[in-house]
């Protein structure tokens, strides 16, 4: 059984081997101009940069554990028997760093990436890495593969989001898997604890070059490959939890990388923008345009990172109730960071479903879906007239004005006297209108009158039509014919002729 004074040499091997291949897998990619450049809107770095950061922590995390299987020792004839599972994730971590150094070098579609993150999370699946529980409740095999998908595809990205400053994603990444061995040590899990502390080296020994002014990046490589190990990892780590809350820990050690992927993908839906775009909107650009500079961003959110870790240590070894409190306390904790933040998406959001907005925005549809169907079945111009006047009324409309096939109609609500107004004008073919009025004072949803204008434009016409070849059918003229008809007689007798246009209600 490897010790933990073994594991430790293996961790320091790999922090002076990623110390060294560091810049030496920099200055190569320098050298030939394959280089990350700022776009002064999402990549704030001042110069162009190499990112393969990748590259280097995978060599020195690979070579530490093809050292420990050369040398003839009791520490290397126990590796294999200690870690069947970790070695059952290389081909799925060479896939998922394939398809980064991929997109480094050349760049890829949003889709195939994604296809290349499931193809590794399904090898992981494979090779057992698989949630089988959540909250102490069993899943289905289907479910237990969809929600393992999910999860692996998830922390990758997770990590590849947060990758926006200097030392942040791989700060974070070293929190996270540090973490995750202090519980491999508590749960004496030494197989978990042999996979991670040779990585918390690699990672320690990039972020000397990474850390803030950074001469090289991770890139997609690195970021996704950490996300991705990190999620197999926590996994393991649930299935030897304590508690029933099992997954709930893994989730808190990396809450902020898997938080703000979430928080994207709302803010993205609710802004109707493409879920793979990107923007500059994740939770370092928050706090930079709170005034802190990306060094003091990436020191703030290591600290919450700590908080986190904490936390989930504790969370992992504590009673079921006493996890539960804690539980609450992270779920209170994101919460209030997430409103200190300011995301307005998310104001905006909370307040159409608990402010009333949602039920007011109901009501409008309700009425505009029955002014829909009521002019539609309308007998006569009147009934269109008095449908389309009551729907009005019930939007907060005060005044309101038509011109329907030559007829003139118009209503002054009880409200109207003495206040101030903006107006609405909807253009309708052969010279008719409607001409709508509303109180600067009364409340307004926006989506009701653009919804409105354009119900009345697509379907009123259809409705007046019809009923103007009624009317010509049965030989009756309609009204715009003997308006024409009597200008044309006052026009040839020099006098004003008396046109008949019929002003109801």
């Amino acid at each position: 059984m490897t010790s933990l004074p073994s594991i430790a040499g293996l961790s320091a091997l790999s922090f002076f081997l990623s110390l060294a291949l560091t810049p030496l897998v920099r200055n190569y990619f320098l050298r030939r101009g394959l280089l990350d450049r700022p776009d002064g809107r999402r990549k704030l770095h001042a110069h162009a940069v190499p990112r393969v950061g990748g590259i280097p922590i995978v060599i020195s995390y690979l070579v530490v554990y093809a050292l420990l299987l050369a040398v003839p020792s009791r520490d290397g004839s126990a590796v294999f028997s200690q870690m069947p599972l970790i070695l059952a994730l290389l081909p799925a971590a060479a896939v998922i760093f394939a398809t980064g150094i991929v997109d480094d070098l050349r760049g890829i579609k949003p889709w195939q990436k994604l296809s290349g993150q499931l193809a590794g999370a399904a090898l992981a699946l494979a090779g057992g890495v698989q949630i089988t529980s959540i909250g102490g409740y069993a899943l289905g095999q289907t479910l237990s593969v969809l929600v393992t998908l999910a999860w692996l595809v998830g922390c990758s990205n997770a990590f590849n989001l947060i990758d926006g400053l200097d030392g942040l994603a791989s700060g974070m990444g070293l929190f996270s898997t540090l973490t995750i061995f202090v519980a491999a040590v508590l749960q004496n899990n030494h197989m978990l604890a042999l996979a991670t502390l040779p990585l918390c080296g690699s990672l320690l020994g990039f972020l000397r070059y990474n850390f803030n002014p950074a001469s090289v990046f991770l890139g997609d490589s690195g970021s996704l490959l950490i996300g991705f190990l990190l999620g197999c990892y926590g996994v393991i780590w649930s299935h030897k939890s304590a508690t029933l809350l099992g997954m709930t820990a893994p989730v808190m050690a990396l809450a902020i990388p898997l938080l703000d992927v979430l928080l994207a993908i709302l803010r993205r839906w609710l802004r109707g923008q493409p879920i793979f775009g990107g923007d500059r909107h994740h939770i370092h650009h928050k706090l930079l345009d709170r005034g802190l500079t990306h060094r003091r961003v990436v020191l703030v959110l290591y600290v919450v990172c700590g908080v986190y870790a904490s936390l989930s240590l504790l969370q992992s070894m504590a009673e079921n109730q006493v996890g539960g409190l804690i539980l609450v306390l992270f779920c209170l904790v994101t919460w209030l960071g997430i409103q200190s933040l300011g995301y307005f998406e998310f104001g905006l959001a909370s307040r159409i479903l608990l402010g009333g907005a949602l039920r007011r925005l109901m009501h409008g549809q309700i009425l505009l879906h029955t002014l829909d169907r009521n002019l539609r079945e309308a007998p006569d111009i009147e009934s269109c007239w008095l449908h389309l006047r009551e729907a009005v009324s019930e939007l907060g409309f005060c005044k309101t004005e038509a011109r329907l096939n030559g007829w003139t109609f118009h209503q002054l609500g009880e409200s109207s006297g003495g206040a101030s107004f903006w107006q609405v004008r909807i253009p309708l073919p052969l010279g008719d209108y409607i001409h709508l009025a509303r109180s600067f004072d009364r409340p307004l949803q926006p989506a009701e009158v653009g919804s409105l204008v354009d119900l009345v434009h697509r379907k009123l016409p259809e409705r007046l039509a019809k009923f103007k070849r009624r009317r010509t059918e049965a030989g009756i003229p309609d009204v715009a014919s003997l308006i024409s008809l009597a200008e044309e007689v006052g026009h040839s007798s020099g006098r004003p002729a008396d046109i008949p246009v019929g002003a109801r209600d």
